[in-house]
């Protein structure tokens, strides 16, 4: 069955097209018994506008784009939870693609999204990108464009993160207020610059507390993974038994140390103390409880959201756009892992 259209409907009815449409939009220049006829006609024979149609008049798609790298992962379904939330009250649909820390999947769903002339595109970068190009013809084409989480300070793009660097100087102060003196960290990739950060809050905090930086003691993540938390979990009990605490880049790498541990027999808290990062549900569950640093992941794609839908506005409005980022507080959530009861 064939779609009905507003030209069968004002054929029906005998009007013009241009009337049946502000009828269905409830201009007040069509009288109420047209618009009621109009409605009714419209409603017994089940039509539903031609969005793609709508499109191509208002330059629209009411369609927003969200690549992220992981969906399984906790932190970023919270995120996708917090942006589609706020999208249907705006009345907009999220199309959410998953890079896979790929970048030349990055980079393929960006042209895709493009062709598909989303309004705006939120975007956290994988791991792999070390190139900006992709994201560089983004702005060049003006298609309103947020970053979060892993960002590039390269790109001249409104953003939403917390301090990195501030909330793993956090954690790591947190350790050496429990009595550490030997700290190890499990970092993650080289490329994104959350994990230069924390890597960099990790060697500030040391430095502030006189503890000598070790690179013997930092354990770099490829994929971000349990398995590499059970690995290095192993290494750090082989190769540095005096280790008494250990910050680790997420949660999901530091559940992989603690399942290594209670393997072992190596008791934690009183052996050695170990700090999380995103408050992941998997922390509150395992043995011992993890102690984290908790990322406001839900808040984080509110406000990714409300910033590209400022920026889709500004720019419909053809009024030139500052980018703005905007900076989430975090806190650490003490728990079994570096506590005594």
């Amino acid at each position: 069955m064939r779609d009905i259209t507003l030209k069968q409907i004002a054929e029906t009815l005998g009007i013009s097209i241009t009337t049946v449409s502000k009828a269905l939009k409830g201009y007040p220049d069509v009288s109420p018994k047209t618009r009621k006829a109009v409605l009714e006609l419209a409603q017994s024979l089940s039509y539903t506008p031609n969005s793609f149609a709508v499109n191509l008049r208002t330059k629209e798609s009411r369609t927003i784009g969200l690549i992220i790298p992981e969906v399984v992962h906790h932190f970023f379904s919270n995120v996708i939870n917090g942006i589609i939330d706020e999208a249907e009250k705006n009345g907009y649909l999220v199309i959410i693609l998953q890079s896979n820390e790929s970048l030349e999947l990055e980079k393929k769903q960006v042209e895709l999204l493009m062709q598909k002339r989303v309004d705006g595109i939120i975007m956290s970068l994988s791991n792999e990108s070390n190139d900006d190009e992709h994201i560089r013809d983004i702005l060049r084409k003006e298609v309103p464009f947020v970053m979060f989480d892993k960002i590039s300070k390269l790109i001249p793009c409104s953003k939403v993160i917390i301090n990195d660097q501030k909330a793993a100087f956090n954690a790591v102060q947190h350790l050496i207020q429990k009595g550490c003196k030997k700290i190890a960290h499990i970092r993650g990739p080289v490329n994104p610059q959350n994990a230069i950060d924390r890597f960099l809050g990790y060697k500030k905090a040391l430095e502030q507390n006189g503890i000598p930086f070790d690179s013997k003691l930092v354990y770099t993540c490829k994929n971000v993974t349990f398995e590499e938390g059970l690995a290095f979990g192993k290494q750090i009990a082989i190769e540095h038994p005096d280790v008494d605490g250990i910050f680790v880049i997420t949660d999901l790498v530091a559940v992989g140390v603690l399942a290594h541990f209670n393997e072992i027999g190596l008791k934690v808290p009183e052996q050695v103390k170990v700090i999380g990062f995103s408050n992941w549900f998997m922390s509150q569950v395992i043995t011992p409880k993890l102690s984290t640093v908790d990322q406001p992941s839900f808040e984080m794609g509110v406000q990714s959201f409300k910033l590209l839908l400022e920026e889709i506005n500004t720019k419909k409005e053809l009024h030139p756009f500052q980018p703005r980022t905007i900076e989430l507080e975090t806190s650490v959530i003490e728990r079994d892992s570096t506590s005594k009861n």
